[in-house]
């Protein structure tokens, strides 16, 4: 396995913003159990932009391909 160049990725986490959306992912899949290297994602029934917490109520497990879908299903609706 190659190793990673974390100086190359350092672009892609510096804003507070996006610190803090992934500290909120992470902190989703710690909450449903999602272990390191699990393909599958976790999906807010109601998203944070719309008010939605990692409450256990509002988080389920799926695939990748679901959750892009249903990202781009709810950035049309509002767009």
């Amino acid at each position: 396995m190659p190793e990673r160049n974390y100086k190359k990725e350092a672009p892609f986490h510096k804003t507070k913003k996006q610190k803090k959306r992934r500290a909120q992912t992470n902190a989703a899949r710690r909450i449903v159990g999602l272990k390191v290297g699990d393909p599958r994602e976790v999906d807010h029934k109601k998203s944070f932009e719309n008010g939605g917490t990692n409450n256990p109520k509002n988080l389920r497990i799926v695939s990748r391909s679901t959750n892009r879908k249903k990202g781009k299903k709810s950035r049309r609706a509002t767009a």
